[in-house]
């Protein structure tokens, strides 16, 4: 019984037929014709695409230059709007341009700027050419051909942290500057923070004022100080021989 179990029941059998969808292998780069119907069907709905040419470019000119007016990213206008603001409110104004640098190298420089309240920032050609068109600040587009940061801050004072965070730093180049509204080179900038500050320049100027005036009150009244010291010696050169001239009859009787 366990025999016919194991022999009958338990043992595999091999199908007697197999089927198979081709017969060979299926040629892609040369594949079968179609039926005569299919292909009447495929021919019928084959798209119809236009040759281009090819010497003709594919976009006119014109037409590319309007459709770039008309496309207005409102996120970049609200950040030209910003980099106005930091134009129109900062009294130092830095524009250095940045060459290969680590990102770590250029975080310990911003930080080291934000400690003198100096602020660093990044903006793109586009965005600077909305910033700063139609105003004075126009003249500074040429400078952000390459990658290019600028320095903002309130205080013309703090040019010299500036220069000296930039001189530690010899991946930012500095190629000039804005000083209380005024366009700056390179050298101009340099010599601008070897002046002393405004208040130094005033109390000078005041010291240099009040030595003139006192010069000119001593110049006018040299002639009559001169006057009257040389009359005063006469009547005291006169005074003496009539004082010592009875003393002297008396002695003589």
């Amino acid at each position: 019984m366990s025999n016919l179990i194991i022999n009958g029941l338990l043992q595999s059998r091999n199908p007697l037929l197999t089927f198979r969808r081709f017969r060979g292998k299926i040629n892609i780069q040369r594949p079968r014709p179609p039926h005569y119907e299919r292909a009447r069907v495929l021919e019928v709905i084959k798209p119809f695409y236009k040759k281009p040419e090819f010497n003709a470019p594919c976009i006119d000119a014109e037409r590319a230059k309007e459709m770039k007016s008309k496309l207005d990213n409102p996120y970049e206008t609200i950040i030209a709007r910003e980099a106005r603001n930091w134009f129109e409110h900062s009294n130092l104004v830095a524009f250095v341009h940045v060459n290969s640098i680590k990102q770590e190298d250029m975080f310990k420089a911003q930080v080291a700027l934000h400690r003198h309240n100096v602020s660093v920032k990044v903006y793109g050609k586009s965005i600077m050419r909305k910033a700063v068109a139609d105003t004075r600040f126009e003249a500074i587009l040429p400078l952000f051909e390459a990658k290019t940061a600028i320095i903002f801050s309130p205080e013309v004072q703090k040019i010299k942290q500036v220069l000296s965070v930039l001189k530690k730093t010899p991946q930012l180049v500095l190629m000039g500057g804005i000083v209380e509204g005024r366009l700056l080179s390179k050298n101009e900038f340099m010599a601008y923070a070897t002046m002393p500050d405004i208040t130094t320049v005033r109390a000078q100027f005041a010291a240099v004022l009040n030595s003139v005036g006192g010069k000119i009150v001593g110049d006018l009244q040299c002639h009559q100080s001169q006057l009257v010291n040389l009359l005063d010696a006469y009547a005291k050169t006169d005074s003496k021989p009539s004082e010592a001239s009875p003393a002297g009859e008396k002695v003589d009787s």
